[in-house]
């Protein structure tokens, strides 16, 4: 049979009997003088027996009360503060005190509070309102898949106002497949709202200590179709400026050629003429058609084939490859990567060739390192030539200064690293000598 419990006595209850046990013992005293001695009478020890007796009690009923009423007030305010209102006050609070600096410090405690909850309620209006205000739709699901959180693109994209869709799982709006898989990517499907393309991201927070996803879709038709009139607008450009600087001459030519034969009467070197002409034609005619088949190499670069490879000693193998001019090889570490080993040799036999044509036309010489920088495997080819004038048109396809380039090589070569996860750069040296340094980035 188990033990009854122990009834605690109330706080308030053990304050008062305390202060009882505190006055017995002087009250004892004054009762035992006032009836085992013969100098009172009878009324008068009774008279002063209740008199004594209601101060003993009425000053333990006080000194209960003090104790109390205070806690009580405390109680009242925390009561308010945990319930967020932020609007009581204790009165007659001061510092003279522990007790008043207990309020004080409650008073404190409240106004911060209500600061911090206003600062609150101005960022959630102000959040509310850039979220209604933006144009890609956000979503945010809990931890069962259901939609807690939508903005008025979301409502327009799924074509439903936000009381008939919050609440709802994520594949009865038809968005599961956001919720898995890549947290970027583009999505080309229908929602009940648009069709096209979509770049969707999402991203995990937390609240209320449970996870949340938030899904970000952004409509990429018009930016995509935007991007798509500019390149076609400047491929048209470079290929109509190229046909027209080779068609122009050949259409002279050809008309000229053609006067002359229509004439009764020919120069003596008509024939030197017309085979002048007619070779004219055929160098152009070549450079048109070395042209389109740059182009189709461009438009048409393989995927990368990316295999372990010892970056350090292809590095050494193609730099044997230039004769002209000894290329300098200050080495680095050896590193293995992935990496398609015939794009990389033939990025780095462009770069060589061109430092090179740079470093002749000032005797200057071309070296070659490689180190590993973070993440990154970086390759510097640096010459002593005379620089670059303008970095503006490096990565323009078909803009040359060469009188026999093509304007493709670079372009190339950053197409190539760019495939592989990294990038290429091109800058005058920065210590102020003549120059340029070329930096190829590769991930390890």
């Amino acid at each position: 049979m188990a033990a009854p419990k122990k009834r605690r006595i109330a706080y308030e209850n053990r304050v008062f009997w305390y202060v009882l046990l505190g006055g017995l013992p002087a009250v004892g005293v004054a009762m035992y003088y006032l009836w085992f001695n013969d100098l009172h009478d009878l009324k008068s020890q009774w008279t002063l027996t209740l008199f004594i007796g209601f101060c003993w009690l009425g000053f333990a009923l006080s000194v209960r009360e003090q104790v109390i009423r205070p806690l009580q007030t405390m109680a009242n305010l925390l009561t308010a503060l945990r319930e967020g209102d932020f609007s009581v006050r204790a009165r007659g609070a001061n510092r003279d005190e522990p007790l008043g600096d207990v309020m004080t410090e409650i008073n404190m405690l409240s106004g911060v509070l209500q600061e911090q909850r206003l600062g609150a309620l101005e960022a959630t209006a102000l959040l509310r309102t850039v979220m209604e205000e933006i144009d890609v739709a956000i979503f945010a699901f809990d931890a069962n898949e259901t939609l807690r959180l939508v903005n008025r693109a979301a409502q327009e994209l799924i074509a439903q106002p936000a009381e008939r869709i919050l609440g709802r799982q994520a594949g009865d709006l038809g968005l599961a497949d956001c919720l898995v898989g890549e947290s970027t990517r583009v999505l080309a499907r229908t929602f009940p709202g648009g069709t096209g393309r979509w770049g969707m991201r999402r991203t995990n927070f937390r609240e209320g200590g449970l996870p949340h996803q938030l899904v970000v879709i952004a409509d990429l038709s018009q930016p995509l179709r935007e991007e798509e009139l500019k390149a076609w607008q400047r491929l048209v450009r470079v290929i109509g400026h190229e046909l027209n600087n080779s068609l122009a001459p050949i259409k002279s030519i050809a008309g000229s050629l053609g006067t002359m034969l229509k004439r009764e009467k020919r120069a003596p070197d008509w024939e030197d003429d017309m085979r002048g002409g007619l070779e004219i034609i055929e160098t152009r005619a070549e450079g048109l058609n070395k042209f389109m088949q740059s182009y189709a190499r461009l438009a048409k670069l393989p995927a990368p084939n990316k295999l372990p490879t010892e970056i350090a000693s292809l590095l050494r193998r193609i730099a044997t490859f230039e004769t002209r001019l000894p290329v300098e090889v200050l080495g680095g570490p050896e590193v293995t990567i992935g990496a398609d080993a015939a794009q990389i040799e033939q990025v780095i036999i462009n770069l060589l060739k061109n430092a090179v044509e740079a470093a002749e036309e000032t005797g200057g010489g071309v070296r070659l390192a490689w180190r590993k920088n973070g993440p990154d495997f970086e390759i510097t080819i640096e010459d002593d030539g005379p620089g670059l004038a303008s970095s503006q048109n490096l990565f323009v396809p078909f803009f040359t200064t060469k009188p026999s380039g093509s304007g493709i090589g670079l372009v190339l070569c950053r197409q190539i690293a760019e495939n592989h996860g990294g990038s290429l750069t091109l800058e005058n040296r920065p210590d102020g000598t003549n120059g340029c340094v070329a930096r190829l980035r590769l991930p390890v």
